[in-house]
C-alpha cells in the first residue's frame, strides 16, 4: 500500500436528532476528559450536535477551552428570510461553527434535497467562513447494478461546480454509503478506499492536481472502533463521518484515538 500523503485526518461526530442540550453538555464533557493533546495534534474532532444543542455546546467549548470544532448538520443557503424552520449560515457563523454537512444522505432521501440544492449550501457556507463537509454516496440498488461510482463522481462534480481549486482543496468530502448507513453493514477496507479514491480523482481531474491532493475525504457509515484502523490506514481515506458511535464517548474516544488501536 502507497504511504499515506500528510493531510490531517478529520473525525466528525453526527448526533442526528440525538441529546437535548443537557445531554449535549454531559457528551461534550466526557468526551473532552477521554481525548488527551496529543489526540487533538493527530486529528481535527468536530460535533455536530442539533441545532438546539449549539449555543450550549459552544458554551462549553469555549469556556473550558476544549479543542473539539463545533459543527452543524445542514443550513440553508440564503443569510435570511420566509423559509420556516431553516437556519442560515450566517447564523451558524455567529455561534463559532467551524463545520456544516452539507447533502447528507438522510437530507437527500427522506427531504429531497438535489444537486443543485446541495451546490447552493456549499458555496454559502464557504462565504461565511465555514467548511462544507460535503456527502455524497450510492444506494444498495445502485451499487448491485454497477452504478455506484458514476453516482458519487456526479455528485461530486454537481455539488462542487462553480466553487474554485482553492476553495475545493480546504474542504472535506464524505463519502458515505447509503445502504451503510444505520445498518451495522460497512464497506469493506478495499471497497471503501477505491470510493474515496474515486472521489478524489473526481476533484483532481476537475480542479487540478493540488486540489485533489489536498481534499480531505472522509468515510461515513457504521464506523465503530473496531473498523476505524483498517479503514484509516487506506490512502485516500482521511477520516470518518460517525453516526451513533459518535453518541457515546466511550465509543467515539477510541474511533479518535484509531492511532492506538
Amino acid at each position: 500500500m502507497p504511504a499515506k500523503p500528510a493531510r490531517k485526518p478529520i473525525i466528525s461526530g453526527n448526533w442526528k436528532m440525538h441529546h437535548n442540550h443537557f445531554d449535549a453538555i454531559q457528551m461534550v464533557q466526557k468526551l473532552s476528559y477521554a481525548l488527551s493533546k496529543d489526540d487533538y495534534d493527530a486529528v481535527d474532532v468536530s460535533v455536530h450536535p442539533p441545532f438546539t444543542d449549539l449555543r450550549s455546546v459552544q458554551t462549553v467549548l469555549d469556556a473550558d477551552r476544549i479543542p473539539i470544532l463545533l459543527g452543524a448538520q445542514n443550513c440553508h443557503w440564503e443569510d435570511k428570510g420566509a423559509f420556516t424552520g431553516e437556519v442560515s449560515p450566517a447564523m451558524l457563523q455567529k455561534l463559532n461553527v467551524t463545520l456544516v454537512i452539507v447533502g447528507h444522505s438522510e437530507r437527500r432521501q427522506l427531504f429531497g434535497e438535489d444537486d443543485e440544492m446541495v451546490n447552493r449550501k456549499v458555496k454559502s457556507v464557504l462565504k461565511h467562513g465555514m467548511t462544507p463537509i460535503m456527502c455524497v454516496g450510492e444506494t444498495l440498488e445502485e451499487r448491485e447494478a454497477g452504478a455506484a461510482e458514476d453516482k458519487v463522481t456526479g455528485q461530486v462534480q454537481a455539488g462542487l461546480a462553480g466553487l474554485s481549486a482553492e476553495q475545493v482543496a480546504g474542504l472535506v468530502v464524505a463519502y458515505e454509503p447509503i445502504w451503510a448507513i444505520g445498518t451495522g453493514r460497512t464497506a469493506t477496507a478495499d471497497d471503501a478506499e477505491a470510493m474515496c479514491a474515486a472521489v478524489r480523482t473526481t476533484v483532481a481531474d476537475v480542479f487540478g492536481a493540488d486540489a485533489g491532493r489536498a481534499v480531505r475525504v472522509q468515510y461515513g457509515g457504521s464506523v465503530k472502533p473496531a473498523n476505524i484502523a483498517e479503514l484509516m490506514a487506506q490512502p485516500d481515506i482521511d477520516g470518518a463521518l460517525v453516526g451513533g458511535a459518535s453518541l457515546d464517548p466511550g465509543e467515539f474516544a477510541p474511533i479518535v484515538q484509531y492511532r492506538d488501536a
